[in-house]
């Protein structure tokens, strides 16, 4: 097996696409693009909306894409604070993605090129598209389909809710905030569902966030989450 994952490497020509499975790849991942527009869309009009030239909320989005950090360092600015301060913020946020790219290392592929674009495009929701496949192979094609596809769709929505700009008014009387929580609920409840121990591990990670929130800064809640993760018990015979 993983002789396969070595092997397995970035995207060539649009191969993923014409797969057999990729059309059910791109209609699952279709839920998750949509929450990504809609939020984009928002995270740009609050942006403009707030006094920032358009152009930052867009730069943002292609070369940082971080969602809820860009959504926090966002506040930091409209606040008064420095780019500084706001660049802390967003790394603070941020600091998740290295135990998800720990997780997606294989399945993102080999070679240094395959894995600066994969790294890039590691997101919450991707990870635990990719995650939720079957098999090695449909990982990494999920990956990468869900990856680029909702890469895409974000910036889109961020420039057209920056060219908006304040038509929108108050982008939270929507509800488009709500979007993404609830695709990440879905895409992980049939593993939920499947797996006692992941269960376990959610469960505690959950009620950790939930008992600290009221006391820490955003984002942090979410950091200690993961010492859920201490009720994991590696397979017995597993290699380590």
């Amino acid at each position: 097996m993983r002789s396969l994952l070595r092997t397995s490497s970035a995207p060539r020509g649009g191969g993923i696409l014409r797969t057999p499975e990729a059309g059910s790849l791109v209609r699952d991942s279709s839920l998750v693009w949509l929450a990504g527009g809609i939020v984009g869309v928002s995270f740009g009009a609050i942006s403009v909306a707030g006094g920032l030239p358009m152009w930052v909320p867009v730069l943002m989005s292609l070369m940082v894409y971080a969602g809820s950090a860009q959504f926090s360092a966002v506040a930091v600015l409209l606040a008064g604070g420095g780019p500084l301060a706001a660049a802390a913020t967003g790394l603070l946020l941020n600091t998740r993605t290295a135990a998800f790219g720990l997780a997606v290392a294989e399945t993102i592929g080999t070679g240094r090129a395959t894995r600066f674009l994969g790294a890039h495009l590691v997101t919450d929701e991707t990870v635990a598209f990719a995650l939720a496949q079957p098999d090695p192979e449909r990982r990494r094609r999920a990956f990468w389909i869900s990856g680029i596809g909702l890469f895409l769709v974000w910036n889109l929505g961020v420039l057209a809710g920056a060219l908006a700009g304040r038509a929108l008014g108050d982008t939270a009387r929507y509800g488009l905030d709500a979007a993404f929580p609830a695709v990440l609920v879905a895409l992980v409840l049939p593993t939920l569902r499947a797996d006692a121990t992941v269960r376990r591990c959610a469960l505690l990670g959950a009620a950790l966030a939930l008992a600290v929130t009221p006391a820490v800064p955003a984002g942090v809640p979410v950091l200690l989450a993961l010492a859920g993760l201490l009720l994991h018990r590696r397979p017995a015979g597993a290699a380590v």
